[in-house]
């Protein structure tokens, strides 16, 4: 019988990679979906008639209950969260509900339905924060600078409780940023990739950018879903970094962005405006040590950086050509 699998989040960035992967492996697959007058499922257009779709919200423990018992699921990924860190700024509250106390709901219904059940959750390399340590593992500290690393925190570690104290598979991959063409046009790659595809095709002059030299560990989030799916097939649930051990700043992604389509001169086109993007508390360098994961899942990331501006910047002047009719 084929091996079942409920997805929150399906409709974001990593849902749908994740989608494809388990059904290419024969799942049948289940995503759990907010209840909108007009579902935003752009990114799984391409796979709805192969999966079910359930509708209900993180915030509605009945409505997450009834999803795992009609779904009947072997596992379930809790990748659903109010991700944009800077939106955690200016609604902490609601981001707490949604990053935070939410995965309790839906460790709660798992544990009341089938404890049977095999949990993942989305944490973050966020939950670093002021890094203690360089670079960061599964045993670093957490130091977290926003309202969405503090409630990321808090979702790691009630996982880690629920799997201690009831005895359930419940883990959790530390995920550091991970990009793709479907990544939201507010995240700082995205609008990137974004703004010089259309800059190349003559549609925008200059685009406004914060902090130049932030630096990141950058991987792709296909590469990455598929780390999730092996946590869940280990004999024992253990928390992992997911990471690419390279850290890059905005500036570089810029310049290999601007370098795609062939522009050197890209200074002339960047205005860097770190008052307008300034969050209260910053997080200036993150980079992850992901030896645990290859020695213990055999997983290692693929996608080179470059490989992965160069994918971004070419969709998006796929996508940006298709809108306004360019050849």
């Amino acid at each position: 019988m084929a091996k079942r699998a409920l997805i929150t989040g399906i409709t974001g960035q990593d849902g749908p990679y994740l989608a494809e992967l388990l059904l290419d492996k024969g799942y049948e697959v289940y995503g759990f979906v907010r209840r909108l007058s007009t579902p935003n499922i752009g990114n799984i257009q391409h796979i709805q008639d192969r999966i079910h779709l359930l509708s209900g919200d993180l915030l509605d423990q009945g409505s997450i209950m009834d999803a795992i018992k009609e779904s009947k699921p072997d596992e379930v990924y809790n990748l659903a969260a109010q991700s944009f860190v800077k939106a955690s700024w200016e609604q902490p509250v609601l981001t707490g509900e949604f990053t935070g106390i939410s995965v309790t709901r839906v460790l709660e219904a798992i544990r009341h339905t089938d404890k049977n059940i095999r949990f993942y959750q989305a944490s973050s390399s966020e939950m670093f924060g002021k890094v203690t340590e360089t670079p960061q593992r599964e045993t670093t500290r957490f130091y977290p600078r926003s309202p969405y690393g503090v409630a990321k925190v808090y979702g790691h570690y009630i996982t880690v409780n629920y799997r201690e104290s009831y005895n359930m598979f419940a883990c959790s991959g530390i995920l550091f940023n991970h990009e793709s063409p479907r990544r939201g046009i507010e995240f700082v790659t995205r609008k990137i990739s974004n703004a010089v595809a259309r800059i190349h095709l003559g549609l925008q002059d200059k685009v406004e950018l914060g902090n130049l030299d932030s630096k990141r560990d950058w991987g792709y989030s296909k590469d990455y879903v598929e780390a999730m799916w092996l946590m869940l097939q280990q004999d024992t649930p253990e928390d992992y970094v997911i990471a690419t051990g390279e850290t890059h700043s905005v500036e570089e992604f810029v310049q290999a962005a601007f370098n795609v389509v062939g522009i050197s001169d890209w200074q002339s086109y960047v205005i860097s405006n770190s008052a307008k993007f300034n969050r209260p508390a910053e997080v200036d360098y993150l980079i992850g040590d992901y030896s645990k994961a290859k020695e213990k899942l055999g997983w290692s990331p693929k996608t080179s950086f470059l490989e992965l501006v160069e994918m971004m910047v070419k969709s998006d002047i796929d996508l940006e050509k298709k809108l306004h009719d360019l050849k």
